[in-house]
């Protein structure tokens, strides 16, 4: 009983101690891009040695994958709907909402997303993300149209592509000028866009 107490108490330690350091890369990232991202300032920003980093992550990349993972969840809004039109776009306007209360972490994903293009390194990390984002949106595309809810001469990859390039705009206008982007009155405009040209006409 006392092993299995002992066993939990030092998981817990572990994932409070790679939260700090996924926070502290974070950080780097938005103070200094992806360059200013190495193991040892890391672990020197969460009051960590370099060997702690390496410990948990092994590597910039393993530790830039974690990042990616753990920083992209911040937009995607919990889905009270089966896949299909409403859960589509409850995540539009979610996403979109979201962006107005931007934490370091959902910042960092933007500035990492934006710097995938010109970089090799960070570029295969970010199409499998992106790839796992177009799969859901696609799913929801595909229930709407095997429902009626949405059109069916529409293609669910097409429409996935259009929606995660705008929402990944709009977040990188905001993250350039947020007067300019007004998330509270954008969410539900963009959703309603989205609607109208999803939805069958009668």
């Amino acid at each position: 009983m006392v092993a299995r107490t002992s066993r939990r108490t030092q998981a817990e330690r572990r994932e409070q101690t790679g939260s700090a350091l996924l926070r502290a890369a974070a950080e780097l990232v938005v103070e200094g891009g992806v360059q200013a991202l190495t193991l040892a300032r890391v672990g020197e920003r969460a009051g960590y040695s370099r060997g702690i980093v390496t410990h948990h992550f092994g590597s910039k990349k393993a530790l830039v994958d974690a990042l990616a993972k753990a920083s992209q969840s911040g937009f995607v809004p919990e889905a009270p709907h089966e896949p299909g039109l409403d859960r589509l776009l409850h995540l539009i306007d979610g996403y979109i909402a979201a962006l107005g209360g931007l934490r370091t972490m959902s910042r960092a994903f933007l500035l990492l997303w934006a710097e995938a293009t010109t970089s090799p390194d960070l570029a295969e990390t970010f199409r499998e993300r992106d790839e796992h984002f177009r799969t859901d949106l696609r799913a929801d595309v595909a229930a709407g149209v095997a429902a009626g809810t949405i059109r069916a001469d529409l293609d669910p990859h097409d429409v996935a592509v259009a929606v995660l390039g705008q929402l990944r705009g709009i977040g990188l206008q905001h993250q350039l000028d947020p007067a300019a982007v007004p998330t509270e009155r954008l969410r539900r405009v963009v959703a309603d866009q989205w609607r109208r040209a999803l939805v069958p006409t009668p």
